[in-house]
């Protein structure tokens, strides 16, 4: 992975040199809202579900991070000596490098790196832009189709194993609301559902 995205020898000298690879399984946190971030995650294999929370434990789904991408909060913190105000959870058995915060900034001398954090923003600040589109000029079934089609996305299905509880949690709204919600997808062809499953029809 670190020769496909960086050529430059300093840089991967660097790499081999100070960060570390972490295996997670499927479904675990990698990173907690409210905790020091010691790490910014550059994933290698797998896919990480980041999703903002409050203090109050709501929670809304931002965007996936797949091989070759990090995330922008994680950097973000970590210059601004700031906790983490994401969770990272791994949508399915992950590999990540692990890059100690003290050298994000440090490796701003190697224009590649320079070039990867710009474009991380970049990138991420796109699809933050499309989640505040989604909820702030589309009708919820919009947003439950996007959400859906995502995390279909992340897992190279269309069928999901998802309950109407955990969509609830992560679109911040209400259990019974995306159960109607789904029952009048279903209605427009645009879902497929079952025990535990969803399946998406609409493209």
């Amino acid at each position: 992975m670190d020769g496909n995205i960086f050529t430059d020898p300093g840089l991967l000298d660097e790499i081999k040199r100070y960060t570390r690879v972490k295996s997670i399984k499927k479904d675990t946190v990698l990173i907690t809202p409210g905790e020091k971030i010691l790490f910014v995650p550059i994933v290698q294999e797998g896919v990480l579900r980041i999703v903002r929370q409050n203090e109050e434990g709501n929670e809304i789904f931002l965007y996936h991070l797949y091989p070759g991408q990090t995330c922008a909060m994680a950097i973000n913190c970590c210059q601004g000596h700031q906790k983490s105000s994401v969770k990272a959870i791994a949508e399915e058995d992950t590999q990540v490098l692990q890059i100690p915060v003290n050298l994000v900034d440090d490796w701003f001398k190697y224009p590649e790196w320079k070039t990867f954090v710009n474009s991380t923003y970049s990138k991420r600040f796109a699809e933050l832009i499309e989640v505040i589109d989604l909820i702030a000029f589309n009708n919820m079934d919009k947003q439950v189709l996007h959400y859906l089609q995502e995390r279909a996305k992340a897992a190279g299905t269309n069928a999901l194993y998802i309950t109407h509880q955990q969509i609830a949690d992560e679109l911040h709204t209400h259990r019974e609301a995306i159960s109607r919600l789904l029952r009048t997808m279903e209605q427009k062809n645009m879902v497929k559902l079952g025990r535990n499953t969803i399946e998406i029809i609409a493209s």
